[in-house]
């Protein structure tokens, strides 16, 4: 994609970093992130959709020897917003991560209107 305009990661909180994440899933994670600032479209089992967030909204997986990490972005159409990055420790993702993912988009869109 050489004649694309590569998308800037906007980071709303977190950061994929040791500890927690080692270097293999660090590597894995950037390439990811890569991947998507190059305008590919990520499906499972990397990314998941997660519209409970809102639309665009996306959880990438990340296997770890230390557990299993998400990274929630929303892709908008000029960067990939990364909204945290939690460790999974339960079959669903808790309220409250998405309630903060919500209110980082709010407070970010709010922002951007300004």
């Amino acid at each position: 994609m050489a004649d694309r305009k590569e998308m800037p990661l906007v980071w709303l909180k977190g950061e994929i970093k040791t500890p927690p994440f080692s270097q293999k899933a660090r590597l894995e994670a950037g390439y990811l992130l890569r991947l998507l600032q190059e305008g590919a479209s990520l499906g499972l089992p990397p990314s998941r959709p997660m519209p409970v967030i809102g639309a665009r909204c996306h959880e990438l997986r990340i296997n770890d020897t230390s557990g299993t990490f998400r990274i929630m972005y929303r892709v908008d159409a000029d960067a990939i917003l990364i909204l945290e990055v939690v460790k999974k420790k339960t079959e669903q993702t808790p309220q409250s991560v998405i309630e903060t993912c919500r209110r980082r988009l709010r407070d970010y869109d709010r922002a951007m209107e300004s």
